[in-house]
């Protein structure tokens, strides 16, 4: 498995944010995680990357215990991340921007900016390359954050929402650029709240509601589970067809 979580808890105080979460993540694959706000999936996120240390359980990647290894860490590892919202550097270009997350690999300016070119180009930003990030809408910057992880040349990456706030046109288009990333041989865990994403992308859901994992499966056969109608699709879904 590239990626194991084992029982990852992780309390705020009196409050437990996630109770016991099991993941498994094999080479290769895509996984969505759903359930409803504060379900705690960008807390397990933030977990499995090291922004937050797990309270009880363990994150191993590629074979090597991360539970208490830095952000930084994990990013040399291999394992990337986005954000809800993107965290671009406002006063930089669009190259200069890619090229933060090039550094990792790259040392060399002149090897940070080619292949900061690389990634602009493949995520459909070379028109842009020397925009300012703050210039940007809602569709180029989510591309640019997923650009700059990107350049770190993950072997995972988490994408945490990174369609929302989309038209449906620019929904298809981001969708193929999921799958471009995909079938380059990076291995996707995507939280997703638009269900037309998730239908369409993950091989496996994995759903969280309250902290705890409350089921797990093929779409087609998660979307159907009483459980998870209750919990999260009842209204979830009714939303996302009013988009």
């Amino acid at each position: 498995m590239l990626l194991e979580a084992h029982h990852v808890t992780r309390d705020f105080g009196a409050f437990r944010a996630l109770d016991g979460a099991d993941l498994t993540v094999a080479d290769g694959e895509m996984v969505g995680l759903i359930g409803p706000n504060g379900a705690g999936k960008s807390t397990f996120f933030n977990c499995l990357v090291g922004d937050l240390t797990p309270s009880a359980g363990r994150v191993v990647f590629n074979a090597r215990d991360v539970t208490r290894a830095p952000p930084e860490a994990h990013a040399r590892l291999g394992i990337g991340r986005t954000f809800q919202v993107p965290a671009t550097f406002e006063d930089m270009s669009v190259l200069e921007n890619v090229m933060v997350g090039a550094f990792l690999r790259h040392p060399g300016r002149a090897a940070a900016i080619d292949a900061a070119d690389a990634v602009i180009e493949r995520v459909g930003l070379a028109g842009l390359r020397n925009a300012r990030a703050r210039s940007l809408g809602t569709p180029g910057r989510k591309r640019l954050e997923i650009a700059r992880v990107l350049a770190t040349e993950p072997k995972l990456l988490l994408l945490d929402e990174a369609l929302a706030g989309l038209n449906p046109a620019e929904i298809a288009r981001a969708i193929d650029l999921v799958r471009q990333i995909h079938a380059s041989g990076i291995t996707i865990v995507i939280v997703e709240h638009i269900m037309e994403v998730i239908l369409s992308l993950a091989q496996r859901v994995i759903v969280f509601d309250q902290g705890r994992i409350i089921a797990s499966g093929k779409p087609a056969d998660v979307v159907e589970e009483p459980a998870v109608i209750e919990a999260y699709l009842g209204h979830s879904l009714k939303r996302g067809q009013k988009r």
